[in-house]
């Protein structure tokens, strides 16, 4: 194994990037970049039945879009796929039966199937039993005949030392062991249709492009004894590894699933709906991670240094949803303008208000954005019919001073010209209906800003009434004044 640090990312092109794949290749990103290592790619693709068309092209799209680059992949080297590797696990496989380690098993899915009910019934955890066992050499060379002449076709499994201990010292979780008789008997490393499976292809791969550490998560623990089989058997060093802890849904405290549709969780659903690549970045670092401190906002640069594995969380991390919209919103309102702006033009066009009055409604909007898809919501006002107001807004309207204010501010407004119907000019005219009137502080502002925009929140109050327009807030004041 290389001295050098070397990490991978291995996916299978069975989908869309989900949050905590992202989030592997992220930490494991971070971990190299933090130690000048190397971060690899690589395509775990012999699973051929959930083999997604364009799966493999969409990895790396949405791992690019986040701002993750790597050193090695399928696009710069070859046989990074698995299905590019078979002669080599095949390689691997004949030497561990040549050696004895492993051996063809003939029993059939009905007969394990037969196997495993038993012993739940029992109450004994499902495990392979060898069909080998208690046979002499005639009587298992006529049993693999029979099996070959009833036309099956076998497997290969590799022989697990059921007294052995199988252990390592994780870099997240400390020191965890396997007893060889709990891992489920002698497995399968070479399925009917030739292909290795997944245990024992990563143990091929990662020894042969000298991966040091292996980070993932916690749902691999169970693999990493049987991965350990395979190490000792071909003689080889395993690589260090570090298994990060499931993340939960936040309200439900449920680990985070697939299924569970109420909440966003595949990259490509972020970038659909504009949130910014850069606050996804930093989101997705610290689910189970943190460097210390109050701190939450990070740049990539600061992350790359701060990260340190030592601070991998033993504890389920809560995907938030919440938090993750209150940091794409802090992310949107201290962004150029032109980038929010790109992000938001696509909605906007879809919607036909890509106008003259497009880039001023970004800029009023931009501090409240919490993703670019929600400009067109928030535009509403400015293309559709008035809103309809709650309770608390007919209840403001309804007070004793609101009419004396409306109507003052009213007539200063009727009073501007077109050319002078700016928030600069509008601005002044609060402190005037004040001094007129009486009426200041929220009974002033909130009976204005629910006549004028229907609505008792929203952006800077004199720029939202400049790009309504005097003609449409003069006509929204009126039936105010007039209910």
């Amino acid at each position: 194994m290389s001295d050098k640090i070397r990490v991978r990312y291995a996916p299978s092109p069975t989908g869309l990037l989900h949050i905590g794949n992202a989030r592997t290749a992220l930490f494991n990103y971070l971990f190299a970049r933090h130690h000048g290592g190397d971060f690899i790619i690589r395509i775990e693709d012999t699973d051929r039945e959930r083999h997604v068309e364009d799966g493999e092209r969409s990895q790396l799209e949405n791992l690019r879009w986040l701002g993750i680059d790597w050193d090695e992949s399928p696009e710069t080297h070859e046989n990074y796929r698995q299905s590019e590797r078979l002669s080599l696990y095949q390689k691997y496989i004949d030497q561990l039966l040549t050696e004895g380690k492993a051996y063809y098993s003939y029993k059939t899915p009905e007969e394990l199937e037969a196997d495993h009910e038993k012993q739940e019934a029992a109450g004994i955890p499902p495990h392979y039993i060898n069909e080998y066992a208690g046979m002499n050499e005639n009587e298992k060379e006529a049993y693999i005949a029979e099996r070959k002449a009833q036309g099956i076709t076998p497997v290969v499994r590799i022989s697990v030392n059921e007294t052995a201990i199988y252990k390592w010292n994780d870099i997240v979780k400390g020191d965890i062991e396997f007893e060889g008789g709990n891992i489920g008997g002698d497995w399968v490393i070479q399925k009917r249709d030739g292909y290795p499976t997944y245990n024992f292809a990563v143990v091929v791969d990662d020894h042969d492009m000298q991966i040091s550490h292996v980070i993932r998560g916690d749902d691999h623990i169970a693999n990493t004894p049987k991965q350990l089989v395979v190490y000792e058997a071909l003689g080889w060093e395993a690589p260090r590894f570090g298994h990060m802890t499931l993340i939960i849904n936040s309200e439900t405290g449920k680990k985070l699933s697939k299924r569970d549709t109420n909440t966003l969780q595949f990259i490509e659903d972020y970038r659909k709906k504009g949130y910014m690549s850069d606050a996804i970045f930093n989101f997705v670092a610290l689910l189970g991670w943190n460097p210390g401190g109050e701190k939450e906002i990070f740049s990539r640069a600061e992350l790359v240094e701060l990260f340190d594995e030592k601070r991998l969380s033993k504890s389920p991390a809560a995907f938030d949803q919440k938090k993750l919209d209150w940091m794409d919103n802090e992310y949107i309102k201290n962004a150029d303008f032109t980038d929010v702006f790109a992000l938001t033009k696509p909605f906007l066009e879809a919607a036909g208000r890509l106008d003259s009055r497009a880039e001023e409604l970004v800029k009023l909007y931009q501090p409240q954005m919490k993703s670019a898809d929600e400009i067109v919501e928030l535009t509403e006002l400015f293309y559709g019919d008035f809103p309809e107001l709650t309770e608390e807004a007919k209840e403001m309207l309804a007070a004793e001073s609101t009419p004396v204010a409306l109507r003052s501010f009213r007539e200063k407004l009727a009073a501007l010209d077109e050319a002078d119907f700016t928030a600069e000019s509008i601005f002044p005219l609060f402190k005037a209906t004040q001094k007129e009137t009486g009426v200041k502080g929220k009974m002033l502002w909130m009976p204005i800003r629910i006549a004028a925009s229907g609505s008792m929140h929203g952006p800077e109050l004199p720029e939202t009434i400049a790009l309504l327009g005097k003609e449409k807030v003069l006509a929204h004041l009126d039936t105010a004044l007039n209910k």
